[in-house]
């Protein structure tokens, strides 16, 4: 039955739109082709094949069905990555073994039952009611608040906790969930989210992982409580990873090219509502290297609503420079009014908000205007000041000539020469830049990049380059004969003796040619001992892939030339090995010997 819902899965589902709605993908004859999610290029090598239903990164070697691309992309084990597809093909997934439900599995249904409760007490409750009403006086929405899943927790010490217990989970999961709180003398667990407005936080799947909670009861007006709290990290939720409302705004992001980041849950719901639907928020941080890796699947544009302080050494600068050096074209966006979040602009005047998008400005013009406008650009003190502000920003730009443009102007506005804003700009050291950041996320999340620093055989190269020749063109196989297979390595050569004997079996149909999918599918043997039929199908996938996109040369003349090489390979390590016994021959003062392996060896080089 297992089995059975995999392939219903495969079948409903079509492996461009699933990778495409994390990757760029642009249509390249019959596949599609995008920069690899995997690994750092910056020519693409990463192609989708429709007709075969498979990915394949021919830079990185990563590829393979929408469920290696899922667990990949998301981090996540098989069983995720089935339930994830599950939900995107509409397939329920019918389980005879409760045991099989994984820890990752039942903090997604905590978190899902969690949403269901807060939910229903924002609309049934009193205090949920009176919460209610503060939303919709604030100008969102009912069906905004039904989109987005608002919720209301009730303040109570363990109403949460008890109706998960109900439902069967335990407190200790609950905990694990960011949902409760252990007591501190560790008897007893209590809610973490009490009297307060739930915003979920959703994955790109719309999955609920976590929760942001906006304090609205107090127990008293004497008790210190934070404005907004959030769930803490779990096995689901991590912040630096997750970005409020992409679920929702990743295709408007792609289509417009643009993506616009708030730092509120409101301020982005706000701007879903008017329209704005390419709105996004960092909630409680910065941005960071994973966020702009996930970004830069859909764009290269940000626009950032943020209140910033170019004097401070704060976060935020700092993810500003870590988008630069990724590559990001950066604006901000001129708040109309001050001490104005995005989302009371956005309420009391929609277009006027429309206008500032389109009017932001670069992140280095803001800069220039913030620093003038802060220091006195006439004087030595206020001069100094501006350049610490406005060169370390200069300094993380990766193009030269554009960097080059922005020394001019720093010289013009402060009056002095261009070689000493180069003299200063030398003396800007750069925190840690995107690359480090980036190998440090890795650190920490090893499943988002995988290094690969097996060495490929020149051997290996020209086996898979002749067997990816003859998928392209089935008639070529004529061309390897019997005296050629000792020349392969044993899982190539059970290819190309299976290969034959399907073309074998077609006898004149079609003058021996055969679709090339029905050909790979009608492989069931196992090439080897430990490789399974579906591993197989997805190597001649892959190879026959490969000779449609990098492959266009003539075909007959190609394979003779792999062949040579391979030749000259054996004949190479024949020498190599002749060249050991001489040597021990040498030692052991076998003249006969030596002088029969010599004969061998001159023989041998004249192959070459």
């Amino acid at each position: 039955m297992f089995t059975s819902q995999i392939e219903e899965i495969k079948n409903k589902l079509d492996v461009v739109e699933v990778v495409g709605s994390y990757v760029k993908l642009k249509k390249t004859g019959a596949n599609y082709r995008g920069v690899c999610p995997f690994h750092s290029e910056k020519k693409p090598s990463f192609f989708v094949s429709p007709a075969r239903q498979m990915w394949h990164c021919f830079g990185c070697g990563e590829g393979s069905s929408i469920f290696d691309f899922i667990m990949k992309i998301e981090g996540v084990e098989f069983g995720d990555a089935l339930r994830i597809l599950a939900q995107k093909a509409g397939v329920e997934l019918k389980r005879q073994d409760p045991q099989l439900t994984t820890a990752r599995e039942r903090l997604y249904e905590i978190c899902e039952s969690s949403c269901n409760f807060f939910e229903k007490q924002l609309d049934g409750s009193t205090g949920g009611k009176k919460a209610q009403e503060y939303l919709l006086n604030r100008g969102i929405k009912a069906e905004t608040i039904k989109k987005w899943r608002l919720g209301y927790s009730p303040n109570t010490w363990q109403g949460l906790s008890d109706f998960l217990v109900g439902k069967g989970y335990q407190r200790e999961e609950i905990e694990k969930a960011g949902l409760a709180i252990k007591s501190e003398n560790k008897q007893n667990f209590y809610d973490r989210f009490r009297g307060r407005i739930i915003f979920p936080v959703f994955d790109l799947n719309s999955q609920v992982i976590g929760f942001g909670a906006r304090v609205f009861e107090k127990v008293s007006e004497e008790e210190e409580v934070a404005k907004y709290i959030n769930t803490p990290q779990t096995l689901l939720y991590d912040k630096s990873h997750t970005l409020y409302g992409l679920n929702f705004a990743k295709l408007a992001a792609r289509k417009e090219n643009c993506c616009v980041v708030t730092e509120g849950y409101t301020d982005t719901i706000m701007a879903h509502q008017a329209g704005f639907e390419n709105t996004i928020a960092v909630s409680g941080t910065a941005l960071t290297s994973s966020h702009l890796i996930i970004l830069k699947r859909y764009t290269e544009n940000l626009l950032l609503a943020f209140d910033m302080d170019v004097a401070g050494d704060s976060a935020t600068k700092r993810g500003i420079g870590l988008a630069q050096e990724a590559g990001f074209n950066i604006k901000i966006i001129k708040q109309t009014e001050a001490d104005s979040d995005p989302a009371d602009v956005i309420l009391k005047d929609p277009k006027g908000w429309g206008k500032s998008l389109i009017g932001a400005r670069s992140i280095l013009d803001f800069y220039f205007d913030s620093a003038t406008t802060k220091y006195d650009k006439n004087t030595p003190e206020g001069k100094k000041e501006i350049g610490k502000i406005v060169l370390p920003v200069i300094k993380k730009i990766p193009n030269k000539i554009e960097q080059s443009f922005w020394v001019q102007k720093l010289a013009t506005v402060l009056s002095v020469k261009d070689q000493d804003v180069l003299e200063e700009l030398k003396k800007v050291k750069v925190e840690q830049s995107f690359l480090q950041e980036l190998v440090r996320g890795v650190e920490e999340k090893s499943k988002i990049v995988k290094e690969f620093s097996e060495p490929i055989s020149r051997k290996k190269i020209l086996e898979e380059k002749i067997i990816s020749l003859i998928l392209k063109e089935p008639d070529s196989l004529n061309l390897i004969d019997i005296q050629h297979l000792p020349l392969f390595s044993e899982k190539i050569k059970n290819i190309l003796e299976k290969l034959k004997q399907e073309k074998l079996s077609l006898g004149d149909k079609e003058n021996n040619k055969k679709d090339l999918k029905e050909v790979i599918d009608n492989l069931s043997v196992k090439y080897n001992k430990s490789d399974s039929d579906e591993e197989l199908k997805d190597f001649l996938g892959v190879l026959s892939l490969r000779a449609e996109v990098e492959y266009d040369e003539d075909v007959e003349e190609e394979i003779q030339l792999c062949l040579l090489g391979l030749k000259s390979i054996e004949v190479k390590d024949k020498l190599k090995a002749l060249s050991a016994q001489i040597k021990l021959a040498e030692s052991e003062k076998d003249s006969g010997k030596i002088n029969n392996l010599m004969e061998q060896f001159n023989k041998l080089t004249k192959e070459l």
